[in-house]
């Protein structure tokens, strides 16, 4: 074997190809038939793609199938703590063990091709599926959608969440050319979901060329919401009397919708009321407006463009504060720093802007401070060199019935978590 560490190997893979982000399906598909696998599982799979959301609808999807009896698979990206959160089987991570091995077998499939960090993850976690034998996959979609890693696969029902602005220097600068490139992930003969209440014109173009089905929020299913349950209506029947799900947020029941559509899309599984009103009941997904402390109370949430900024401003406003709210925020230099500050601002008290300047694309704490001052210059601000080093003179500073929220990137989300476990010992 290569390596004898999943650390070992990891490092390793980051610096395998030039490219951090190097978009398109020929290497993977080769390696993938190398290693003696095609591109089908002998199961349904079902692909998520979208800027905002893809991770809840995964999370819906597992914890519902879970709940109704069923093997699943599942992959996500980006990881907050372990690298092993990426691949889960029957809702537990992957052991490093198991791994390692799965690198080792990829590796020794890769002839000379220069795998990404992404497509090696993704290629392992093929590999360790098509062994588990499960009764359902479901990968979440990492960059855009057609020429994602993950899209190599034939899925049987293929997922879009909302599509926002975000990843430009990759996906495009507006949302009718972002949507092609998510569209991309629907087959001809494969069943389709989509979950955007207001979807790019070019998505529906595409389904409508593909010869795809797309079932559509807002037109073939809708949600209603009731005091303490909710309803999916749709063409083909409803549900009525659901649970409101373990996810908080209003903007959650189009998400457990269209997860639950996907699910009732296949037609080799059956899902049953009682799974779906079990699985919104247990699921989890970390760093999604999840509370970490208590006295005061500290809230991190992994938003980082504008449609994600929106709707955390929105459960802040959902949620009373008796005293005052102040922001842990760290981000990326691309993303768009401003846009989510200002949507965001009315809702803050203290600024602590932070630096991310030991990862990949981190914005300087002066950078960031710079960009909050600039927009907030009636609210206070302190300033910190590290996500920890805020944190910690946020804690400082807030009385009991404060409450601290820290946002800005899985990056930042991920050093926060690590800090107040920290306090915990």
């Amino acid at each position: 074997m290569r390596f004898k560490s999943l650390d070992e190997w990891l490092s390793w893979q980051e610096s395998l190809n030039p490219k951090e982000i190097d978009l398109g399906l020929e290497r993977v598909s080769r390696v993938l038939h190398r290693a003696g696998h095609n591109n089908h599982f002998d199961c349904p799979l079902i692909t998520v793609a979208g800027t905002n959301g893809k991770g809840s609808v995964v999370a819906y999807i597992e914890a519902i199938a879970l709940a109704g009896g069923y093997t699943t698979c599942t992959y996500t990206s980006p990881h907050l703590l372990r690298y092993n959160e990426r691949i889960r089987i029957n809702g537990s991570e992957i052991d490093d063990e198991s791994l390692c091995a799965a690198f080792e077998r990829i590796d020794q499939a890769r002839g000379g091709e220069q795998l990404t960090y992404f497509e090696f993850g993704t290629l392992a976690a093929i590999d360790l599926f098509m062994a588990a034998r499960p009764d359902l996959v479901v990968m979440e979609i990492g960059l855009g959608g057609r020429l994602d890693a993950v899209n190599i696969m034939q899925p049987s029902v293929a997922v879009i969440t909302t599509i926002a602005i975000d990843h430009t220097d990759w996906l495009g600068t507006d949302r009718e050319t972002i949507g092609v490139e998510k569209a991309g992930i629907l087959r001809a003969g494969c069943a389709a979901v989509c979950g955007d209440i207001n979807p790019p014109q070019s998505v529906i173009n595409h389904a409508a060329k593909s010869a795809v089905k797309l079932k559509l929020i807002g037109h073939d299913f809708r949600v209603e919401p009731r005091a303490e349950t909710w309803a999916v209506r749709a063409n083909d029947g409803s549900l009525d009397e659901l649970p409101l799900p373990a996810l908080a947020g209003e903007f959650q029941l189009a998400n457990a919708a269209t997860a639950i559509m996907a699910l009732k899309s296949l037609h080799d599984l059956t899902t049953s009321v009682g799974a779906i009103k079990q699985g919104l009941r247990d699921v989890r997904l970390p760093g999604r407006f999840q509370i970490i402390w208590q006295r005061p109370v500290v809230i991190v949430d992994v938003a980082h463009n504008l449609q994600a900024a929106e709707s955390l401003a929105s459960q802040l406003k959902a949620h009373d504060c008796a005293g005052r709210t102040r922001a842990i925020v760290a981000m990326l230099a691309d993303k768009p720093v401003t846009d989510v500050i200002k949507a965001v601002s009315g809702e803050i008290d203290d600024w602590y802007p932070a630096g991310l300047e030991s990862v990949p694309r981190g914005l300087s704490a002066a950078h960031m401070a710079d960009a909050v001052e600039r927009l907030t210059s009636d609210v206070k601000l302190s300033a910190a060199s590290t996500v920890a080093s805020a944190c910690e003179q946020a804690l400082a500073a807030a009385a009991d019935n404060d409450r601290i929220i820290i946002f800005g990137s899985f990056y930042t989300v991920a050093q926060a978590m690590h800090f107040f476990a920290l306090q915990s010992l």
